[in-house]
């Protein structure tokens, strides 16, 4: 979806360039070791708020000062205990495919638009003239060859019902991370997606997408990591993209009939009956010939290691991902092409022994897959790996070793709970460290679900926020490569990215409704066009802020949060917004705003917010 840039207005420029400056300096110093702290002091309420969810709403804080952060925290670790009640029912209430299973998908909007494209092409191809002989040219007064019919009003439905499978996903996860009370939760489901990424944009992935995250993902973020591992290995989405479901020994079982050549050579045999077994070994050989050649595929069997398990320093080496591809071969996927699930094919299999990092596996069809992941789930290297990854989400870019070291003998004492290395991460001392506090730079998801929920916004049509993703450089299920998006600073600060943010705060703002009419509520001056951002038409939030209602995608009471440009506006929403912190530049920044929504959106757009 298209993002609209208009001139930025100098308070907001000065506010990017100083945005840039801020994000990119500053490692972290020495930590001063800590504990989940008894005092729930705003600025630690708002940091734990921030890390373990996708940032406070308005009386979140005062919430979790009431309960107390330990209790708050212990909460999160067991989300099935929290109702998400109304979340629940809108989800049921607005879309209809999220619990589909991917043959229900595939039956019911992948096939309908296939067999509508295929009788189109068929019956153009019965309306094309006939093709001249040999190079006979094409003489001057002949008519061009007929265009391509449009789609018919059925194919257009059918393709639009297609495109809206991935389109409730998105809009779906949007609506998890602003409305979701089980935030941890969600942060996990987006982490663990993140870690075992497959690309929407890739074939049949497009089909399974919804039943990977529901069934492979999201049921074992805070469970064990071999149950996540094993789901994930056996789900046609990551066989798909990965390629492992095409993976197959090289040496098919059967070959030749070695009979036949033995037949051959008894004496007793007459001419004719020489000739006719001639015959069929030469058929044999020339249908062995004919034959697709089959081979490994490494794909999967590399990413599970250096990716998903041991990382790139774990330890295993070419011979390693070559065993581990054998091993894998015949996990494969019944008829992709509609839908089907996992299939184990012995027949693709290789049967020879093998060897993985060092361990000896003898002939054993699917089970080899299975003492496979297990061997991988419980090396040191992986506890260390899944634990560095875990430990920077949630604490700095760099982690503190010492951290990495415990939440990795977390893992092995407790054989792979996640949920357990989560806590010892999320209530360390180096997670309460002065240096963690905004140490870490939002992800665009981060920023656009923090921006909605700081707010207060009622989020009344989730696409726009998927539009905005994909202006900000990160659309969901969009990562081509299977090492994910980036979690560090460095993939998300620069000047384009933070124009592009504040864009985004603008048009939240667009949406809002209490703001006296003026200028920028009749759709002049320097915010025209602001109500002109995705999902939007031209004017339309701006129109409707002018009469105190908003139409658009979300509802923003602008005078609940900024009633005007007063100093004492711009005070309250440093603290509710920013925590009571904001650098002098950024105060002075916030002084030149013109109006409520141009205060909000420049706070929104201060280098604090971009941190968490």
């Amino acid at each position: 979806m298209k993002q609209i840039l208009r001139p930025i207005r100098p308070a907001v420029a000065a506010l990017t360039v100083a945005g840039v400056l801020a994000l990119a300096g500053g490692a972290l110093g020495a930590r001063q070791r800590t504990a989940v702290p008894a005092t729930t002091d705003v600025r630690t309420v708002t940091h734990v708020l921030n890390r373990l969810g996708f940032g406070p709403r308005p009386g979140d804080v005062e919430r979790v000062q009431a309960m107390g952060l330990s209790a708050y925290i212990e909460s999160q670790l067991q989300p099935e205990r929290i109702g998400n009640d109304a979340l629940e029912a809108r989800l049921d209430r607005d879309f209809v495919t999220l619990d589909m299973t991917s043959r229900e998908i595939f039956e019911k909007y992948i096939q309908p638009a296939t067999m509508l494209r295929r009788e189109q092409q068929k019956q153009q191809a019965q309306n094309a003239p006939a093709p001249r002989r040999g190079s006979e040219p094409m003489m001057s007064g002949e008519p061009p060859a007929p265009a391509a019919p449009p789609p018919s009003p059925e194919m257009r439905m059918a393709q639009a019902q297609q495109r809206n499978v991935g389109a409730e996903l998105m809009q779906a996860k949007m609506l998890r991370a602003v409305l979701s009370e089980r935030q941890l939760e969600e942060v996990l489901v987006d982490f663990w997606f993140n870690h075992f990424n497959v690309f929407v944009g890739k074939g049949q992935v497009r089909q399974y997408l919804t039943e990977y995250e529901r069934q492979a993902i999201r049921p074992h973020v805070l469970g064990r990591f071999r149950d996540m591992l094993g789901a994930v290995a056996h789900s046609p989405a990551m066989l798909f993209y990965l390629d492992n479901f095409q993976s197959a020994t090289p040496n098919p079982p059967v070959v030749l009939n070695e009979n036949l050549e033995r037949r051959m050579s008894d004496p007793r045999l007459t001419p004719e009956q020489r000739r006719q077994l001639a015959e069929r070994l030469e058929m044999q050989q020339r249908q062995l010939k004919q034959r697709p050649q089959r081979g490994l595929n490494e794909n999967y069997a590399r990413e599970l290691m250096e990716l998903h398990t041991l990382g790139v320093n774990g330890g295993y080496t070419q011979k390693d991902v070559i065993e581990l591809a054998r091993i894998l071969t015949g996990w494969t996927i019944d008829r992709p092409q509609a839908g089907g699930g996992f299939v184990f094919r012995p027949q693709m299999h290789d049967m020879g022994n093998k060897v993985l990092l060092g361990v000896s596996f003898a002939p054993a069809g699917e089970m080899e897959g299975e003492r496979a992941l297990d061997l991988l789930a419980t090396q040191p290297s992986t506890a260390r790996h899944l634990a560095y990854k875990l430990a920077q989400r949630f604490v700095a870019d760099e982690p503190p070793a010492a951290l990495v070291a415990r939440a990795a003998e977390t893992f092995r004492t407790t054989k792979g709970n996640l949920g357990e290395v989560v806590r010892v991460i999320v209530t360390s001392p180096e997670f309460f460290a002065p240096e963690a506090y905004r140490a870490k730079v939002k992800s665009p998801l981060e920023f656009v679900a923090s921006a909605v929920r700081a707010t207060g916004a009622t989020v009344v049509n989730a696409q726009p926020m998927v539009g905005a993703l994909q202006a900000l450089g990160m659309p969901l299920y969009g990562c081509q490569p299977p090492t994910g998006y980036s979690m560090t600073a460095d993939a998300w600060v620069n000047t384009g990215a933070l124009l592009n943010r504040m864009n985004f705060a603008v048009q939240l703002m667009a949406g809002g409704r209490g703001e006296p009419a003026g200028p920028r509520a009749r759709g002049e001056g320097p915010g025209a066009g602001a109500g002109r951002g995705p999902g939007l038409g031209p004017g339309r939030a701006g129109a409707a802020r002018g009469r105190g209602q908003a139409r658009g995608p979300w509802q923003v009471d602008i005078a609940a949060l900024a009633p005007d440009t007063s100093e004492a506006s711009r005070e309250r929403l440093v603290q509710t917004l920013l925590a009571g912190v904001a650098s002098d530049g950024t105060r002075q920044t916030l002084a030149r705003a013109g109006s409520p929504s141009d205060l909000i959106a420049l706070t929104l757009g201060s280098p604090e917010f971009q941190r968490r």
